[in-house]
């Protein structure tokens, strides 16, 4: 059994190590702006992104402004 994570509300398995590699292999860039992140309800600054690492049962929210109107 691999060990789970929950994305924006969604268990999925645990594939990436770090909070920018799972971003990055959502084709979200290190530095992009408007894009924030929370792990287990904290908010995590973009600076630490690449230091952060992914445990079993955390849970991550990725959010993106949405235009419309």
């Amino acid at each position: 059994m691999s060990a789970r994570i929950r994305v924006n509300g969604r268990e999925e398995d645990l594939a990436a190590p770090t909070v920018a590699a799972l971003l990055s292999d959502r084709g979200i860039a290190a530095g992009t702006r408007g894009v924030a992140v929370a792990l287990n309800g904290a908010v995590l600054p973009s600076r630490r992104w690449d230091e952060t690492p992914l445990s079993a049962g955390d849970a991550l929210e990725i959010i993106r402004p949405v235009q419309g109107g």
